[in-house]
């Protein structure tokens, strides 16, 4: 075993020693202008993540779920309609468009990649159905060719849900850059996270830019002036200031995030497991997630032993109380199921050391192997 005594599943602290000397004097001038909601900072963000992702319009709001809600309106989403959506996913995927009063229509996802399976999107088509959201599951892209070629073919709206996948690149492109919308979130334990909740809408679309940042800010286009009904969802100008303070190193900790996965693989393909596969572009890694009919059995072991790991996301949306009423009669979710029930998240974080990675191999391989 590695001499390390435990390794956290996240452990954020190695991104804000990074960047403590940078951000504490801007805190200064944040508070000294009183630039508290919106304001320069969150400006200056939006101007420099919108070149990063190469979009003409972002809008940051006050969280992912949020994102999510306005890119709905935007698309003009509402009562009834029905949304393609993948069964498993974070349910913040779905809150919007039920918000808007539409009704998800769940789909499986592809045993390699976890993301929208259109095999069985196709077969869940029919009246009524007007927008798909593809989610970019635990930084993996989903197949964006096939998404778009699908949406074209069935007149359908494409709302990317880039939560888990900032920087990801699908056949050269930013993911969240290729819908009519992509929706991010920067909650603190995503690879690009804020100092609380945060999240983002990008587009190329003037008009859907424009009546975004109306609906974030109470619906004004100007001040007191409300022309349509909107949200308190607007950005705090402290998380805009972190992130703009983040974003630079940004590909420097996917890179970081990588190389760990790739430790990963090394060190466990022999094993038992079914590892993470890197399909339809690049993968960012958010998360890496293994599958195995032991999976409880290993978490109790990884924990017992000082390795903390987790479950994303162990009851699929199919499944979930609330949404008992969208799932009756929908059929079954076997591949969504699989994950919910083998799935488990191994700690992987920027700043994880080697000797980090290599305890965390240690374990999960005695645990397989029968050492102690």
């Amino acid at each position: 075993m590695s001499q390390v005594d435990s390794v956290p599943f996240v452990d954020l602290s190695v991104q804000w020693r990074q960047i403590h000397d940078d951000v504490m004097p801007d805190i200064e001038r944040l508070f000294a202008k009183n630039a508290f909601c919106l304001g320069p900072w969150v400006a200056d963000f939006e101007q420099r993540i919108a070149a990063y992702l190469d979009v003409k319009h972002a809008v940051g709001v006050n969280s992912g779920t949020s994102a999510l809600h306005l890119a709905m309106i935007a698309a003009g989403i509402g009562p009834g309609d029905k949304v393609l959506v993948p069964a498993h996913t974070f349910i913040g995927t779905v809150w919007g468009l039920i918000y808007q009063g539409a009704i998800p229509v769940f789909c499986d996802v592809e045993p390699d990649t976890a993301t929208i399976d259109l095999k069985d999107a196709e077969r869940r088509m029919g009246p009524g159905v007007k927008a798909i959201i593809p989610v970019h599951l635990y930084g993996q892209p989903a197949d964006m060719a096939a998404v778009q070629a699908f949406a074209a073919r069935h007149h359908l709206v494409v709302v990317e849900d880039t939560a888990q996948a900032v920087g990801a690149r699908y056949d050269g492109r930013r993911v969240g850059s290729l819908g009519a919308m992509g929706c991010f979130s920067f909650y603190p334990g995503k690879n690009l996270g804020a100092a609380g909740e945060g999240g983002l809408v990008v587009t190329n679309d003037d008009a859907h830019a424009a009546t975004l940042r109306a609906l974030r800010d109470h619906g004004q286009s100007r001040r007191y002036t409300h022309d349509i009904v909107g949200y308190n969802y607007r950005m705090d100008g402290l998380q805009g200031l972190v992130l703009g303070h983040k974003l630079p190193h940004l590909d420097a900790w996917t890179d970081q995030r990588r190389a760990v996965a790739a430790a990963y693989a090394q060190g466990l393909g022999d094993l038992p497991l079914a590892l993470p596969q890197v399909a339809h572009g690049d993968h960012v890694f958010h998360l890496y997630v293994v599958r195995t009919e032991r999976r409880d059995a290993l978490k109790a072991w990884l924990e017992a032993h000082g390795v903390g790991c987790g479950l994303h996301y162990p009851v699929p949306l199919h499944r979930q109380p609330c949404l008992a009423a969208f799932a009756d009669g929908a059929g079954d979710f076997p591949v969504a199921d699989d994950y919910a029930a083998h799935g488990l998240s191994l700690p992987l974080f920027a700043g994880m050391t080697t000797a980090q990675q290599e305890r965390v191999i240690d374990t999960v391989r005695a645990f397989f192997l029968g050492q102690s």
